[in-house]
């Protein structure tokens, strides 16, 4: 009897696992989470912007789109088109406000990106973005991996989502930017 339950058991844990690996891609429930470069483990961002912060972000289907303060550059993926940087400079007022929200959401904690399972599975959407964050804060680099092919994302993706939304809804505002050629195409 107790063979026959052991049996049962691994026969129920294969097909769960099989559910699992359905549609090509098996799926890994390990738990991603932001991974983290400093120099002090214990390091809490300063009350005021310190003066070499500065932070790039690559984002987008294919991670063409860039924010980089450090170069001073945008670059927009125009998809059929290839890409296009420009110059394109952020206010101190602005850096100032993006530091500000990045303190509130406390980017420089690990962060945890992938939902919990949910009956055994998490659900996948395709195309996804990607978000690739580095940050410079007192001399310490901070980097955040995002993936945005969970269906329900996590607290911590949507607040580093709206994140980037934010600071890239400045961008767009700008005449710079502006003055880019429009996309064409559109990915599958």
């Amino acid at each position: 009897m107790k063979e026959l339950k052991l049996i049962l058991s691994l026969i129920l844990l294969s097909i769960g696992l099989w559910g699992c690996q359905q549609g090509g891609k098996e799926e890994e429930f390990k738990s991603e989470t932001s991974k983290k470069v400093t120099n002090s483990p214990t390091s809490k961002m300063p009350k005021d912007m310190p003066s070499d912060f500065d932070f790039s972000i690559q984002f987008g289907v294919q991670k063409k789109n860039e924010i980089n303060t450090f170069k001073g550059t945008v670059t927009k993926d125009l998809i059929a088109d290839g890409t296009v940087t420009t110059e394109l400079n952020l206010t101190k007022e602005e850096m100032e406000d993006i530091y500000e929200k990045m303190k509130e959401i406390n980017i420089d904690e690990t962060k945890k990106f992938t939902p919990e399972p949910i009956n055994g599975s998490v659900c996948l959407q395709e195309p996804f973005g990607e978000d690739a964050w580095e940050i410079i804060i007192n001399g310490e680099t901070i980097t955040q991996l995002l993936s945005e092919e969970y269906c329900e994302p996590t607290t911590d993706a949507k607040q580093l989502i709206e994140l980037r939304d934010y600071v890239f809804n400045k961008i767009k505002g700008k005449g710079e930017y502006k003055s880019l050629p429009e996309s064409k195409g559109g990915y599958e």
